[in-house]
């Protein structure tokens, strides 16, 4: 049993057989899935995704990519969403600082902080992405010690890891671990404590190997399970059974 918590169904990479892929998901034990906004769109189609499948739930935000678009209309338009009870988080929020195209750093903390900001009005998790912009995003963060949340494809080091999970959040962990040349993440998984940790795809991006470069699936968090029981000395079930309970935990699931 398998809980993916962070995907991108909505992505166009599903256009032409997203039903088709959701229903084998379904039929390999794929418990839940929560399918995470970027765009405004992204966070519409979310909610869609959650609403006709029984076992997808949604996050609804808006990417650092697309941070000047944030303003009033953006976050009542989010809010608005946030009523569906099927939405259990906002996100993917956060900073990117690797491309250069990327809106403004200012802008960018900006857009992060009105969302941490409707996220402690809702009282609702976040879903944090931080791309080469970790001071910044621990700054954020500890503005606001009463939301708590994950920080999603987790690429800091071990000491950044244990100062989130004091601030209450979980490390979201890809596919990224079972590449060759990931040191770092490793190390995370073995010294931070199995209960603070989430397994998500990011799909359709970051295959694990051995489907590195393919469209990836919630399926393949299989091979994500069994890498970090390898590095742990621990087995699958383990991991796979208290992420799932993590996940549910974190974003107030019950079934």
């Amino acid at each position: 049993m398998i809980f993916d918590s962070h995907a991108h169904y909505d992505d166009e990479a599903f256009n032409e057989d997203r039903d088709k892929v959701i229903e084998e998901l379904k039929k390999n034990e794929i418990i839940g899935v929560l399918n995470c906004g970027a765009s405004l769109e992204g966070a519409r189609d979310s909610v869609k995704l959650a609403d006709k499948y029984d076992f997808f739930y949604a996050a609804v935000g808006i990417h650092p990519e697309f941070a000047d678009i944030v303003n009033d209309e953006t976050i009542e338009e989010l809010k608005e969403l946030a009523r569906n009870s099927k939405v259990k988080a906002i996100g993917e929020i956060g900073l990117d600082y690797h491309y250069e195209e990327n809106p403004a750093r200012e802008i960018q903390k900006a857009a992060f902080i009105r969302q941490m900001e409707l996220a402690q009005e809702l009282e609702l998790p976040v879903v944090i992405h931080d791309r080469d912009a970790h001071g910044d995003t621990l700054e954020i963060i500890k503005q606001f010690p009463k939301v708590k949340g994950v920080v999603h494809c987790f690429a800091g080091s071990v000491e950044m890891a244990r100062e989130c999970i004091k601030l209450g959040y979980y490390i979201g962990f890809t596919g990224v671990v079972t590449f060759k040349n990931a040191k770092k993440i490793v190390e995370v998984a073995k010294e931070i404590p199995l209960d603070r940790m989430l397994l998500e795809t990011d799909c359709p991006y970051m295959s694990p190997e051995p489907n590195r470069g393919k469209r990836n699936r919630s399926d393949y968090i299989e091979y994500i399970a069994e890498k970090i029981a390898e590095i742990r000395r621990d087995i699958p079930i383990n991991v796979k059974n208290q992420t799932i309970l993590n996940t549910k935990n974190l974003f107030k699931i019950q079934y």
